[in-house]
């Protein structure tokens, strides 16, 4: 058995929202207007988890890319939300990912969004100004390392290959000049909506 199926799809479709067994947690979306389906998503708790974060860092990124908000005030809001995003992060993910051995998954996330929060406020707080000049490759490369860690944990091409595309858009940054930012908050927060989007290879199957 190979590590990877490379006869699964990178992503594929979801199944409407009422064509999927009930699981702890989920959220149906369906919006039906005679017999013409105009919505039909469901959201694992996993889906779930995405979503709160692909909020948290485009609501980030943006607003330290469109808002003269001082360092020090950002500093302190986004440790907030992002401890916040940490927690909840916990509660969704699903108690199977421990069961099966990979709780060093959840575990690895949480180290590196700790990891990039500390850095980030000692690099503000102290006026590092090198970490103030690499913020966006910072974080994207922290992102870059879970994803990457989470692909092979999960044997999943497309975590492996989201990991990939953070890493090589460190490369692109310096050509969007004072856009930084926003790029970095585009690229993080598509990513995993788009994860949440859609169900992803994992395991073998396109069941992520």
């Amino acid at each position: 058995m190979t590590f990877f199926n490379p006869n699964v799809p990178l992503l594929c479709q979801k199944p409407g929202a009422l064509d999927f067994p009930d699981v702890p947690g989920l959220w149906r979306f369906h919006l039906q207007v005679g017999n013409f389906t105009l919505f039909s998503r469901f959201y694992t708790r996993l889906d779930q988890a995405c979503m709160v974060w692909a909020l948290i860092s485009t609501v980030i990124f943006a607003i330290a890319q469109f808002f003269p908000i001082s360092w020090v005030t950002q500093a302190i809001w986004w440790s907030v939300l992002s401890v916040i995003g940490t927690v909840a992060m916990i509660a969704l993910t699903p108690s199977w990912l421990r069961v099966e051995g990979l709780g060093w998954i959840l575990d690895s996330w949480i180290f590196l969004m700790l990891l990039g929060v500390v850095i980030t406020d000692l690099g503000i707080f102290l006026n590092w100004g090198t970490v103030l000049m690499y913020l966006c490759p910072l974080w994207l490369g922290l992102v870059a390392i879970g994803y990457v860690c989470t692909g092979v944990g999960m044997r999943s091409r497309t975590l492996i290959l989201m990991g990939l595309v953070h890493l090589l858009s460190i490369g692109i940054l310096p050509y969007v000049g004072s856009w930084q930012f926003l790029t970095t908050g585009i690229i993080m927060g598509g990513s995993v909506l788009l994860l949440a989007e859609f169900q992803w290879d994992s395991f073998g199957t396109c069941g992520g």
